[in-house]
């Protein structure tokens, strides 16, 4: 993992609200129609993903995991939005890239299943059930699967891994937060 450019949540808020605007900018550019309320929500949450996954500098799994979600959402706007964005073309075989991961992602499913399927069939005993080794790695397991889940591109992490992005992930999130707080907090005094 490659270390964070800049460290301060300052400098980070900055960054990330500049580049939210530019990606607001250039998705109702790109729309140029009157926006219904489902298509403001579907631009705010893209460009902020977007904004949020490249001041990361594509230095993290969930970054780049978040990036491909939101270009392979819809190929046109999105793909123009995140190369805004970004400032740079995008490589053209980024959708196959997105497409491969896909097919990863439903064949480690599909491996899944296979596996609780067996698992199901297997007998533990009594005993094992109830010592509390066997819950508390149960119970491991279970968070840890539905961390996987969260964070993007968190199926394809080991624990490890995992558990670093996590954090990464979380920072990000709340600068974003801070930012959209911000903006709430002007625009109600804007009102008054």
């Amino acid at each position: 993992m490659k270390p964070r450019m800049s460290t301060s949540p300052a400098t980070l808020r900055k960054e990330f609200l500049k580049k939210w605007i530019k990606g607001l900018h250039v998705y109702t550019n790109f729309n140029k129609g009157s926006m219904g309320i489902l298509d403001r929500k579907r631009a705010i949450k893209l460009s902020a993903d977007a904004a949020m996954a490249s001041t990361r500098r594509a230095a993290t799994h969930w970054s780049q995991a978040l990036m491909d979600n939101v270009i392979s959402s819809s190929n046109g706007p999105n793909r123009i939005l995140v190369e805004q964005i970004l400032g740079r073309k995008l490589p053209a075989h980024n959708n196959n890239n997105t497409n491969n991961l896909a097919t990863i992602a439903c064949s480690k499913r599909i491996l899944r299943k296979s596996r609780i399927i067996s698992a199901h069939r297997r007998v533990v005993p009594r005993r094992v059930k109830s010592s509390p080794d066997y819950v508390a790695r149960k119970l491991v397991m279970n968070k840890t699967r539905v961390l996987k889940r969260l964070v993007p591109g968190g199926e394809r992490m080991d624990e490890g891994c995992l558990i670093r992005e996590t954090l990464d992930y979380i920072s990000s999130l709340k600068v974003q937060v801070d930012v959209m707080r911000f903006l709430a907090a002007a625009a109600q005094k804007l009102e008054a």
